[in-house]
């Protein structure tokens, strides 16, 4: 598949088919986020991989009653590993290098999902608290998104995009 094209027709998809996903499929959508760059090479992020009706049940729950999250066949965590990425880099990599390595792992994940013609969505809507406590994660270690995976069970429609001239700043802001 051609780059920009999976970039321009990955969607976010919350409805999926009732079929499961082959745990080789799920370490090729890792692998694709292994690759992405981070601060330092340190890859200070990790992934819970929920597949548990009972677990995603309450994730759905910490995310606000939002239930394509429970109905999904795998749920992916995207978690930052503050305290790897502080020992290298201090405050500003406990507070942002983590995140940033995460979000970039992300994403590169995103397009593997689409490559592989599954699809997904991101979430950043939830009670970090709860997440943490059901899922067993440690201190130093944050949720920062949470990925529904599936077999596409809609087609959304591309939503509208700004003009590029409203991103870019020429020299200065």
């Amino acid at each position: 598949m051609d780059l920009y094209e999976a970039i321009r027709n990955r969607r976010s998809i919350r409805k999926y088919k009732d079929r499961e996903i082959d745990d080789n499929l799920i370490h090729e959508i890792i692998k694709a986020g292994m690759w992405a760059p981070s601060a330092g090479n340190l890859q200070s992020w990790e992934v819970v991989v929920v597949k548990d009706p009972e677990i995603k049940s309450q994730l759905a729950v910490a995310c606000y009653i939002r239930e394509f999250i429970a109905e999904a066949p795998v749920v992916l965590v995207m978690c930052a590993h503050k305290r790897k990425s502080s020992a290298a880099y201090g405050e500003r990599g406990q507070e942002l290098y983590c995140i940033q390595d995460a979000a970039c792992a992300a994403q590169n994940m995103l397009l593997m999902i689409h490559d592989l013609g599954l699809g997904a969505c991101w979430n950043g809507s939830f009670d970090e608290d709860s997440v943490s406590a059901l899922l067993g994660i440690p201190n130093g270690v944050r949720p920062v998104a949470i990925i529904t995976v599936g077999y596409p069970g809609e087609k959304p429609i591309p939503p509208p995009r700004e003009d590029i001239e409203d991103f870019i700043h020429r020299e200065t802001y």
